[in-house]
């Protein structure tokens, strides 16, 4: 029970994200294995029949070689259609069942609070997302397929050996599933340490060898580079400790399904050649029940590498779950409020590890086409507000209402893609002329065409390329893709220089009319642009000056000029 708890929010999404096609796999999987045995049992039969009718030539010119032949023929041709469809419906249907389940993940991770676990840990929700999502595909393909098509295997050979006697075909039946499946659950029991510890060094290898590789120069600086080294080499060493154990595992179970299967044989043959002496079947009868209890055993062999992985799909689903039980419907963040743009009432939050409040009791309305901006010092909530508006940090008390809307960061985060691939992010249907146009609001058309790949030059890792006036000019032309009524912007300019900042932000002026626009800043020029300036000291609101004011010119004066 306490398994089937674990794993029910991974496994129940994976096993109705497309059901009949599952199942389809799986019966075309069972088809096969009885086609093979069928075909196996038949040519014995028929090879032993023609044989004894050979012996003399009445009875020779009598035997119907023609329909058993049809029959072989016919199963040989099936049980190679069968197999081909199942390999195409089952990996199919499993391709489309985990892109859902990355999706739905992806749905899982889209809460407050995502995109600081992103930063912190990326290289663990990157595992998260590929090689846990792979790992559930054994439940099915080496679990749940093979198992089925084991169990089909057994009442085949059951029904052969008991058309003679029933209660020979029932002991049989039973010995091959408990034998069978007994096999898989103790090497499953076995292995599931080894296969954690495999997945557990699988993953401590990866991160740290990109650790090695991205960060070599701060370790080289650090001193540190040898001690990571050792780290990875570890890594390494547990890995291989794994596989070593596993390996052994797999030896042993394919010697006990080889022992498994020697018995099935030899009692089988006990059983007909007893049968044979009574008199009850002939030679051909024998051959074929000898024939498919010979292959009655191979089915359930397939479920030890099905054992092997149970423990790391058993992991991988714990990992899965929490974020999978989340509901697959997006549900907004906030609410829309038709008489202001944004509403803020009574906020307070609490960044996690921290017991002090990053908000205490924010309050805050702001009309359409309003421009506003966030002036206190480093750590007074600025950015703590326009993370909890954006719905990056949940509230832990409060109201927000906020129309459609979005955050520019203040980091330029670009991607290792095409220029164009990096603008689209902000609208996956925009044409060329509509990305140069944004280009050009933003200032970097001419920096682009003088490109020699133009929208399709490819950028490094992290925007690698670029000068950080281009990086931020080209978040900016991103920003301006987004035809939404509210623009976040945490300190938009911070780290250019002067005369970039200047343009761009009367770039972002003259682009921003009729929208509202939330600054989050400690420099003079970017709360120039501000109607309102919102003072915050210790995550409170402490003034709310209007322009044109005594108060309003005095905060402006106060904050840091260029």
């Amino acid at each position: 029970m306490k398994l089937w708890r674990d794993l029910r929010p991974a496994l129940v999404p994976f096993l109705t994200a497309q059901p009949k096609r599952l199942a389809l796999g799986a019966a075309l999987a069972a088809l096969t294995v009885l086609m093979g045995m069928a075909l196996l049992g038949l040519s014995g039969w028929f090879i032993t029949a023609t044989a004894l009718a050979g012996l003399n030539a009445a009875t020779a010119i009598r035997f119907d070689v023609f329909m058993p032949s049809a029959g072989i023929r016919l199963l040989a041709l099936g049980r190679t259609a069968s197999r081909y469809g199942e390999r195409l419906v089952t990996h199919d249907a499993t391709f489309g069942v985990l892109a859902t389940l990355r999706e739905r993940l992806f749905r899982g991770w889209a809460q407050p609070g995502a995109a600081r676990q992103l930063l912190a840990r990326p290289s663990r929700l990157l595992f998260r997302l590929t090689a846990d999502i792979d790992a559930l595909e054994a439940f099915y393909l080496r679990m749940l397929v093979p198992a089925g098509a084991a169990l089909a295997a057994a009442m085949l050979a059951g029904v052969v050996l008991g058309a003679t006697r029933a209660w020979m075909g029932i002991v049989l039946a039973l010995w091959l599933v408990a034998a069978g499946w007994g096999i898989a659950a103790v090497t499953a029991a076995r292995a599931r340490p080894a296969a954690v510890r495999r997945a557990q060094a699988m993953e401590a290898l990866r991160a740290r060898t990109v650790d090695l590789v991205a960060g070599q120069t701060e370790l080289v600086m650090a001193g540190r580079i040898d001690a990571q080294r050792e780290s990875l080499a570890a890594a390494d060493r547990h890995l291989a400790q794994a596989d070593m154990r596993l390996n052994r595992l797999e030896a042993g179970a394919g010697a006990a399904y080889g022992i498994a299967g020697t018995l099935t044989l030899v009692m089988v043959l006990l059983a007909v050649g007893w049968l044979a002496g009574e008199g009850v079947i002939g030679a051909p009868g024998a051959a074929l029940a000898l024939l498919v209890a010979l292959t009655a055993m191979e089915p359930f062999a397939a479920l030890r590498r099905g054992a092997l992985d149970a423990g790391r799909a058993w992991l991988a689903g714990r990992r899965l779950a929490p974020r999978m039980a989340m509901p697959d419907t997006d549900t907004p963040v906030h609410a829309r409020d038709d008489e202001a743009a944004l509403r803020l009432q009574d906020v307070h939050a609490t960044h996690a590890g921290s017991r002090v409040p990053a908000l205490d009791g924010v309050s805050l309305s702001v009309a359409p086409g309003e421009r506003i901006a966030l002036v206190g010092a480093s750590g007074a909530g600025k950015s703590t507000l326009l993370s909890v508006i954006a719905g990056d940090l949940a509230p832990e008390t409060g109201e927000v209402h906020a129309q459609a809307h979005c955050l520019l960061t203040q980091r330029t985060e670009l991607f290792q893609d095409s220029l164009r691939d990096n603008l689209r992010l902000a609208d996956p249907a925009a044409n060329d002329a509509r990305l140069l146009a944004a280009l050009w609001a933003a200032g970097l058309a001419q920096d682009v065409r003088a490109m020699k790949g133009g929208l399709d030059t490819r950028l490094g890792e992290g925007g690698l390329g670029l000068s950080g006036g281009q990086s931020r000019r080209l978040a900016l032309a991103r920003l301006l893709l987004r035809n939404v009524p509210i623009w976040l912007l945490d300190e938009p300019t911070e780290a250019l220089d002067t005369a970039t900042a200047h343009d761009v932000l009367q770039r972002l002026e003259a682009q921003a009319k009729g929208r509202v626009l939330l600054i989050a800043t400690h420099l003079r020029r970017e709360a120039a642009l501000a109607d309102r300036l919102i003072c915050m000291q210790q995550g409170r609101v402490v003034a709310d000056l209007a322009r044109g004011t005594p108060a309003f010119d005095a905060a402006l004066r106060a904050l840091r000029p260029d």
